[in-house]
């Protein structure tokens, strides 16, 4: 588990971030096994208590759920799925609008650009 804290933002929020990019990414399949809160404090070198709070967090967004003397799993909500799913790839929208405001470009040809991205990635990942 590679995970690079920034200074930014509290450590927890950045846990919870790492996950969820996990799960959107498919890294974490729905009812797969969540780290032992004690196993991500050790591997990530940070207090338990962070972990705990950003599990607790997820358990609250229903990322995941953990049933007694169980670990934490991925929950297989596909509402839940589909929501984070729409909300990560809002950010990634909003991010790329930002960056290309300044430019004066027509909306095709910002659809043709992302059109043939994709499919050169889905080519290269083939």
């Amino acid at each position: 588990m590679n995970v690079t804290f920034n200074k930014r933002d509290p450590i927890y929020l950045q846990v919870i971030q790492y996950f969820k990019r996990q799960i959107v990414s498919g890294e974490f399949d729905p009812g797969d096994e969540m780290p032992s809160r004690r196993q991500l404090a050790n591997q990530l070198k940070i207090n338990p208590n962070t972990v705990q709070r950003a599990y607790s967090e997820m358990e609250e967004q229903r990322l995941i759920y953990t049933e007694p003397n169980r670990p934490s799993r991925v929950t297989a909500d596909a509402s839940v799925l589909n929501q984070l799913k729409r909300e990560w790839l809002d950010q990634a929208v909003n991010t790329f609008v930002s960056a290309i405001d300044p430019i004066d470009i027509p909306l095709d040809d910002i659809v043709h650009l992302i059109e043939k991205k994709m499919h050169t990635r889905k080519k290269d990942t083939q």
